[in-house]
């Protein structure tokens, strides 16, 4: 796989962003952006917790415009099976929570903080994901 210039400058940017956003919610907020914490605390609803019902809708309503105004973003051939799809997905989450986080969690905020946790925890996500595609051959 080769990527074009325009696609590293791509990913850059979309880096910097997730890093901006990130900071900002910590900043304003003083809570860290894991995204499946906040996924399973949007659906209790009390007072303090409609932030995340929004922040949710949020991201669904942005890859909803992405899609409307960019479709080529999704063009992805995965050639899976949907019970293979959803196999995964319920395994993810599973995950998620035996490590007490996610990716956006761990790997964004908890290192950059220079937790030690959050470290190993995001080492032992790119292990899996990796031991996973060469197990299975997804690419």
């Amino acid at each position: 796989m080769v990527f074009e210039p325009t696609q590293i400058i791509q990913a850059a940017i979309g880096g910097a962003l997730i890093g901006l956003s990130a900071s900002i919610m910590l900043l304003l907020n003083g809570r860290v952006t894991g995204i499946s914490g906040i996924f399973a605390g949007a659906f209790t609803l009390s007072k303090e917790n409609y932030w995340k019902l929004f922040f949710i809708t949020g991201l669904i309503s942005g890859g909803l415009a992405l899609q409307f105004f960019r479709p080529i973003s999704f063009s992805i051939d995965l050639s899976l099976s949907n019970s293979r799809i959803i196999a995964a997905g319920f395994l993810v989450g599973l995950g998620t929570r035996l490590g007490s986080g996610c990716t956006s969690g761990h790997g964004v905020c908890g290192i950059s903080r220079f937790s030690n946790r959050s470290i190993v925890a995001t080492l032992v996500f790119m292990a899996s994901g990796v031991l996973t595609v060469f197990i299975f051959g997804v690419s």
